[in-house]
C-alpha cells in the first residue's frame, strides 16, 4: 500500500458530504416483496446454514451435498464440496424439464435495430449445438476457453457451452487490444478462442478478429489449436486454414441434445482477468456451486424479481463480472426474462436506452453511475419522451454514485417510485455483498447501506478493529462467502498476499469506506493504485508500464483523477528522455507528444484506459524508499493545493511540476 495512504482516506472521510434524505419502501412494495426483514435474523442465526438453504432452494443438484463449509484449508473456501451439478442444466435445462420451454429467455437488440427472440427451449438447443461443436474441436472438462466477443446471443450461449463442457471459459472484453488478449491466452492456456468477424459500435462494424490474429502470433499461445468465429458483421476476415471455423457452420449443423457434464461443486466455472497492482493481469478463478448459489440469491433478492411477470436488463457487457454474474447466471439460473443490447446509449440517439425500456416493458433496470451522469448530462427531456412506467426497480453498480446522480435517476427514470439498490462488490467477491433489499430498506442516496443477509462486512481502521458509526476507514470481509474466488489462476502465493496480507484472516477489498451515524455504509473508492473509469478497474501500473515502452519516455506516474462522467479519468505524468526533453519545451511539441503517447496507450491496452491528460514533468515526488506519491500528483491532477510533502526526498519537486504544467496539454475524447 502506498505511504500515507491512510491519511488519503481520512482526508477523503472529512470531505464527504453528509446525506440526510431517506425512502422507506412503499407498504405495497414491501407487502409483495421476494426479500423480508426475517432473512436478516435467520442468516445471523446460523450463516453456514443460511447458504445451505439458498443452495437446495435456488439450485438443482445431481448428487446433493452433505457439507456446507470446510474453510480448514483458508484462505481458500470450499462450499458445498461433495455435491455435483452443472450450470448451463441449472440455467436452461431444468426451466424446459418444469415445462417454461416456451418462456423467452432472451430479447436481443442489436445496434442498428435488428432483434432476436429466444425462449428457453430454444436457448437449450442451441446451447447444446454449441457444447457439442466445441467439443468436437477437442475441448474438454477442465480445458479453458477465451470468448472474445460482442454483446450477442452467441456470447451468451458460448458462455453456457462452456460450462455444460466442464471447461472453464475467460471472457476478455472486446474492447482490449490484441496483446491484453495475448497475455490472457497465454495465463490461462486456452486450446480455443471464440471471437466474432467484429460487432457494430456507433453506427459503424468495429473488427475483433484481426485482434486475435494478431494475438496468436504472441508469445505462450500455442495452446490454442482453434479460432471459432460468429459472423456478425460480414465484414472480410483473414483465415487460417485448419485452425479457424466458422460458428454457423459447425454449429448448425451439431446435434441439438447433449448430456451435461456433471462437475463437483468446487470445478472452475470460469476465469475473469482484472487489473494487478503488478502490472501483470490477475486470473479470478470462480468455480460453480457456491458462485451460482450467491449469484441467484442475490439477483431474486436485490431485485425483487419475479421471474414470470419482469423483464429484466443490465446494461453490463459480457467482458466484466456484471455480465457473468448478472446477465448470464444469475437471472438465467431464476429463469428470468431478459434484454441484452449490442450498442451504446446513444446510437443511433441518445433516447436508445429508454426506447428499449418503453418497447420491451423493462421492469428492473441495472446500470452503471457513468451511464446515469451521462444521461443526466444529456438532460432529461430525452428520458421524458418515452414511456417508462414499467419500471419498477433500479440498480446501480461499478462505483459509487453521487446522491445528486441518484436522486436524478430516482425522480426521471424511476419516475419518484422505484426503489433505488445500489451495490457494492468486486470481481473477487463474485456477486453482490452489499446492498439495499428494496422491500426492507429505507434507501439512501449514494449509500450501499448494509451487508446482505449472510454476509459479514466491517469497516476498521489501520489495527483492524471495527471503526465507530461515524468514522471511517478500510472496508473489510471478515467471513467466507459461496461466491468469493477461490484462488489467482495459478499463482496462489500472490492470492494470499493481494487480498489476505494488509489483515491478516480476513479479506482487504481495497476500497475506503464509512459508517453513517446509523452504521450504514458509503464506499469512497480505491485506497490502493487501481482506477474506477467508467465502472472499469484499470491498474496505473499496467498504464505506466505501456507508458515507458514507448521510445520517448523514461518515467511515468498515472493516477485517476475525480471525473463528473466517468468516476474518474487517466491523468498521466511523464518524464521524457533526455533527447526528446526539448521537443516537450513548446506547447505544440508537447502536445504532439501527449497525443502520440494517449494514442500508444490505446494500442497497447485498449481505448478504456487511454489517459485524459499526458502531462510532460521534469521529476516525479518520491519517497526517500523510491515510492511515487500519487497523492500529490492527484492533488495536481484535480487542481487542488498540493498537500503534505513532507515526505519527499526533494520536497521542491512539486514546485518543479506546477512550473513546468504551462507546457503540458489536456486532451478529451
Amino acid at each position: 500500500m502506498p505511504e500515507n495512504e491512510s491519511t488519503t482516506v481520512q482526508a477523503g472521510l472529512e470531505n464527504l458530504l453528509h446525506e440526510t434524505r431517506a425512502f422507506p419502501p412503499s407498504p405495497e412494495f414491501a407487502a409483495q416483496a421476494n426479500a423480508q426483514a426475517s432473512l436478516y435474523e435467520t442468516a445471523a442465526a446460523d450463516r453456514v446454514e443460511f447458504w445451505a438453504s439458498q443452495a437446495r432452494d435456488l439450485l438443482t443438484w445431481r448428487t446433493p451435498f452433505t457439507e456446507t463449509l470446510d474453510w480448514s484449508g483458508a484462505p481458500v473456501a470450499r462450499w458445498f464440496a461433495d455435491g455435483t451439478l452443472n450450470a448451463a442444466h441449472n440455467a436452461v435445462d431444468r426451466h424446459v424439464e418444469n415445462g417454461l420451454g416456451d418462456r423467452v429467455a432472451l430479447h436481443f437488440e442489436g445496434e442498428g435495430g435488428d432483434t432476436r427472440t429466444v425462449t428457453y427451449a430454444e436457448l437449450q438447443a442451441e446451447v447444446s449445438r454449441a457444447a457439442n461443436a466445441i467439443a468436437a474441436l477437442g475441448v474438454g472438462k477442465g480445458d479453458r476457453v477465451v470468448i472474445y466477443l460482442p454483446m450477442l446471443v452467441e456470447s451468451v450461449v458460448a458462455m453456457l457451452a462452456c460450462a455444460r463442457l466442464g471447461a472453464p471459459h475467460s471472457v476478455v472484453f472486446g474492447g482490449f487490444s490484441a496483446d491484453a488478449l495475448r497475455s490472457r491466452i497465454a495465463d490461462a492456456e486456452a486450446s480455443l478462442v471464440i471471437t466474432a468477424d467484429g460487432g457494430f459500435r456507433r453506427g459503424a462494424a468495429s473488427a475483433l478478429k484481426p485482434a486475435v490474429d494478431e494475438a496468436l502470433k504472441g508469445e505462450g499461445t500455442d495452446s490454442v489449436g482453434h479460432v471459432l468465429v460468429v459472423r456478425r458483421t460480414g465484414q472480410d476476415v483473414d483465415w487460417t486454414e485448419g485452425r479457424d471455423v466458422w460458428w454457423h457452420e459447425v454449429v448448425a449443423a451439431a446435434d441439438p441434445v447433449h448430456e451435461p457434464e456433471w462437475v463437483d461443486a468446487e470445478h472452475p466455472l470460469f476465469i475473469l482477468y482484472t487489473s494487478g497492482t503488478t502490472g501483470k493481469p490477475k486470473g479470478i478463478l470462480h468455480t460453480t456451486g457456491g458462485y451460482l448459489t450467491q449469484a441467484s440469491f442475490t439477483h431474486r433478492s436485490v431485485f425483487d424479481l419475479k421471474p414470470e411477470t419482469d423483464v429484466y436488463w443490465c446494461t453490463a457487457d459480457i467482458g466484466w463480472i456484471t455480465g457473468h454474474s448478472y446477465v448470464v447466471y444469475g437471472p438465467l439460473v431464476n429463469g428470468a426474462t431478459q434484454v441484452i443490447y449490442e450498442g451504446t446509449p446513444d446510437s443511433p440517439h441518445r433516447g436508445r436506452w429508454w426506447e428499449i425500456v418503453e418497447k420491451y416493458k423493462v421492469s428492473i433496470l441495472y446500470t452503471a453511475p457513468t451511464a446515469i451522469r451521462t444521461c443526466m448530462k444529456w438532460g432529461e427531456d430525452i428520458p421524458a419522451g418515452y414511456d417508462l412506467s414499467s419500471l419498477r426497480v433500479l440498480g446501480s453498480v461499478g462505483e459509487p454514485i453521487n446522491p445528486e446522480a441518484w436522486m436524478w435517476y430516482r425522480r426521471v427514470i424511476g419516475g419518484d417510485k422505484a426503489p433505488i439498490v445500489d451495490t457494492w462488490w468486486q470481481t473477487e467477491t463474485g456477486a453482490m455483498m452489499i446492498s439495499p433489499l428494496p422491500g426492507v430498506t429505507a434507501t439512501k442516496p449514494g449509500s450501499a447501506q448494509v451487508a446482505l443477509p449472510g454476509i459479514a462486512a466491517d469497516v476498521v481502521d489501520d489495527e483492524a478493529h471495527p471503526v465507530p458509526d461515524g468514522g471511517g476507514g478500510y472496508l473489510v470481509l471478515s467471513e467466507p462467502w459461496p461466491s468469493m474466488l477461490r484462488g489467482i489462476w495459478g499463482d496462489l502465493q500472490r492470492f494470499k498476499d493481494t487480498y489476505w496480507s494488509r489483515f491478516p484472516g480476513i479479506y482487504f477489498a481495497g476500497d475506503g469506506a464509512k459508517k453513517d451515524e446509523d452504521g450504514d455504509i458509503w464506499l469512497l473508492g480505491r485506497v490502493d493504485d487501481v482506477m474506477n473509469v467508467s465502472g472499469h478497474r484499470l491498474s496505473t501500473t499496467e498504464i505506466e508500464s505501456a507508458l515507458v515502452s514507448h521510445e520517448v519516455v523514461a518515467e511515468a506516474a498515472v493516477v485517476g483523477a475525480a471525473d463528473e462522467t466517468t468516476g474518474q479519468a487517466v491523468v498521466a505524468f511523464v518524464i521524457l528522455r533526455g533527447e526528446h526533453a526539448a521537443k516537450a519545451e513548446t506547447p505544440e511539441g508537447a502536445a504532439e507528444i501527449s497525443e502520440v503517447l494517449r494514442a500508444h496507450v490505446a494500442k497497447e491496452i485498449g481505448p478504456i484506459a487511454k489517459p485524459r491528460r499526458v502531462l510532460v514533468v521534469p521529476e516525479l515526488p518520491k519517497t526517500r524508499s523510491g515510492k511515487i506519491m500519487r497523492r500529490l500528483l492527484r492533488d495536481v491532477a484535480e487542481n487542488r493545493t498540493v498537500g503534505d510533502a513532507t515526505t519527499l526526498a526533494d520536497s521542491s519537486v512539486m514546485d518543479l511540476i506546477s512550473a513546468g504544467l504551462s507546457s503540458g496539454t489536456k486532451s478529451e475524447d
